[in-house]
């Protein structure tokens, strides 16, 4: 559990707490409920709320990736307005997600940005690249009863890896692994489009993963890219991987034939966070930060 405070008129971490979880409160599912005990995480949640001193009733709900489930669809063509685009998509994703479209919250976005192989002439001048967002409402509303429980209004919701996004540098094709106890997730950017988006549950959290075991997740990803966008990943970012990390970085930078760095490393923070705070990125707040870098930017 994380709560952080930013500044106002600048991005800046004023402040933050953190607590860990007992095993079992919160088992984050995509069908299943995720809060086993609501009463631990509300005292969990006012207490790191009173360490931040946040007062402010909206705030941003950060939940865990693997409630939510993300799709890069292509159309011929979208509509405009929410209310046509939203069943749409329920319609389009009716069979790919594990639980009732009607009981869904969904939110997209359009990707301006076409794959430079799809310029090329591989794909239709008219194609829509839509980012999808998806997750069943009652695990939801779990989360943002809690919020509101403490006071809060959840002003925005969003999973913690597409929250984190921003603090990829995504002026070359960059790929983020980002492990949050035994969930990976692999996603690459580049020139403000997501490319591609994988979320999997790996068979040990980062003190005891083999780095085989990321390089099979990763490079896959990585050769996906490459074949569909007609260039290869050029940096790396790695998230989750404590003390461990410079572990990781060696397997991935010669896996990849690129470098990689940590998230702090990225300079959308230059000049915005103090060094003390940007160190702790690379902890449990890469999230809130990357969502306060997204709501200035």
């Amino acid at each position: 559990m994380a709560a952080a405070r930013g500044a106002h008129r600048r991005v800046a971490l004023e402040a933050h707490a953190f607590e860990a979880l007992r095993e079992g409160v919160v088992t984050p599912s995509p069908v299943e409920p995720n809060i086993s005990d609501p009463a631990a995480l509300r005292g969990a949640l006012q207490r790191v709320l009173a360490r931040v001193n946040g007062h402010e009733a909206e705030a941003a709900l950060v939940i865990p990736d693997q409630v939510v489930r993300i799709f890069l669809l292509q159309f011929d063509s979208f509509p405009r307005r929410a209310d046509e685009a939203i069943p749409l998509l329920r319609w389009r994703l009716k069979k790919s997600v594990p639980f009732d479209v009607d009981d869904t919250v969904v939110s997209y976005m359009l990707q301006d940005i076409a794959p430079p192989a799809a310029q090329q002439g591989g794909e239709a001048p008219g194609s829509v690249h839509v980012l999808a967002a998806v997750a069943r409402q009652r695990i939801v509303r779990q989360y943002e009863e809690l919020l509101e429980a403490a006071g809060r209004v959840p002003g925005v919701v969003t999973s913690s890896t597409l929250a984190a996004l921003p603090l990829v540098d995504d002026a070359t094709p960059s790929l983020l692994a980002r492990l949050a106890g035994r969930t990976l997730t692999t996603a690459i950017v580049c020139r403000g489009a997501l490319a591609v988006y994988r979320c999997t549950e790996m068979p040990a959290a980062a003190d005891a993963l083999a780095p085989q075991g990321l390089l099979e997740e990763i490079y896959p990803a990585a050769a996906y890219y490459h074949d569909n966008w007609g260039e290869p990943v050029g940096q790396a970012r790695l998230a989750g991987f404590a003390n461990r990390y410079d572990e990781f970085r060696v397997v991935v930078e010669r896996e990849l034939g690129c470098r990689a760095a940590p998230l702090s490393a990225s300079a959308a923070l230059e000049d915005r966070l103090a060094g003390d705070a940007r160190a702790e990125v690379d902890r449990e707040f890469d999230a809130l930060v990357g969502w306060m870098l997204f709501r200035e930017d």
